[in-house]
């Protein structure tokens, strides 16, 4: 009798994580394509992000389900910003993405502890928008598949500096298309 593996809450998520980051490689789904895959799997799976956060996969699936929760709500945002019957949503769809984008930063720093601040690369990334150069940087867990972060925070950057695992320099994103697409 062959025994089959139940796959887990991880296995199912980290399986779809690397299926939409396929799509979107191959050029099958859009960037807002890919927020709207990622946002409604965190729904369907009636998903809430873990209290405590002591390993990798547990990192990866808070980081992944705030920055999706976030940039849904930045899209929103953007969405019902010049209409004048859903104005009034603008602010409150700003003001939750800004809250998942800060629960997705102390997500990061989580995960670099777990890391001990090793194998990690950090640098600022080059941008298309010029509001971003200079403002927006990228983690990345070198010893993990698809571990690629991002973000603008001041007070992160400062520990990562304080960790010494910024590089001051100007690099390209390793997912620069991605990274470049509006939506």
């Amino acid at each position: 009798m062959i025994s089959v593996k139940k796959k887990n809450k991880f296995d199912k998520f980290f399986e779809h994580r690397s299926f939409l980051i396929m799509q979107y490689t191959n050029g099958d789904i859009s960037k807002r394509e890919f927020l709207e895959h990622n946002f409604n799997y965190f729904q369907n799976e009636n998903a809430t992000p873990y209290l405590k956060i002591d390993s990798y996969e547990k990192g990866m699936y808070n980081y992944q389900y705030y920055n999706g929760m976030a940039k849904f709500y930045r899209m929103l945002a953007k969405d019902v910003r010049h209409t004048k019957k859903h104005a009034r949503y603008y602010n409150y769809y700003l003001n939750l993405s800004n809250k998942y984008y800060h629960y997705k930063d102390e997500t990061a720093l989580t995960l670099l502890r777990l890391q001990n601040f090793e194998n990690v690369s950090c640098y600022y990334i080059k941008c298309d928008s010029s509001r971003l150069n200079h403002q927006l940087y990228e983690i990345v867990l070198n010893d993990k598949k698809e571990a690629i972060f991002h973000s603008k925070a001041p007070w992160l950057l400062n520990i990562l500096r304080t960790e010494n695992v910024f590089y001051e320099g100007i690099q390209h994103s390793l997912i620069e298309e991605y990274i470049n697409e509006r939506y």
